[in-house]
Formats: structure tokens, C-alpha cells, sequence
């Protein structure tokens, strides 16, 4: 099967606080723009970096981390 085309274009500007990127093996990696979190926004699953083999999987890790940042 072959993987759902993607845009790192339309990635970015649809998650503007993260850095984005795909690596040369594929790999997509998300770092947060300018934040640097303290231990207990890591204690509640928030993450500095995030990364995942796919499109989907990555923008739903990216979702997760949003929907995390709001919640008291």
C-alpha cells in the first residue's frame, strides 16, 4: 500500500508552534518553537520533541500534545 502523499508546507502552517521536519529515512520530528518545558509540564505527557514513522500518526501525536497544553 502505498503511504497518503503529505505537505511539511501544510503541516507547518496547521501546527505554527512546532519546527517540522522529515528526515532523510523517512522520519517526521516536531520540535516546539521557542518553549522550553519545565519537569511538570513533562509530568503531565507533554513533550519537547515529538516524532513518528508516519503522517497520520504524526499529526495525531501534534493534536494530542495541543489538546495536553490546554488542559488545567
Amino acid at each position: 500500500m502505498t503511504p497518503p502523499p503529505y505537505d511539511l508546507d501544510i503541516l507547518r502552517a496547521a501546527f505554527p508552534a512546532w519546527s517540522i521536519f522529515r528526515s532523510d529515512a523517512g522520519v517526521f520530528y516536531g520540535t516546539r518553537r521557542g518553549v522550553h518545558l519545565r519537569n511538570a509540564d513533562i509530568d503531565q505527557g507533554l513533550r519537547q520533541t515529538v516524532s513518528a514513522e508516519d503522517a497520520y500518526t504524526f499529526v495525531s501525536l501534534l493534536q494530542e500534545q495541543g489538546r495536553l497544553a490546554v488542559t488545567p
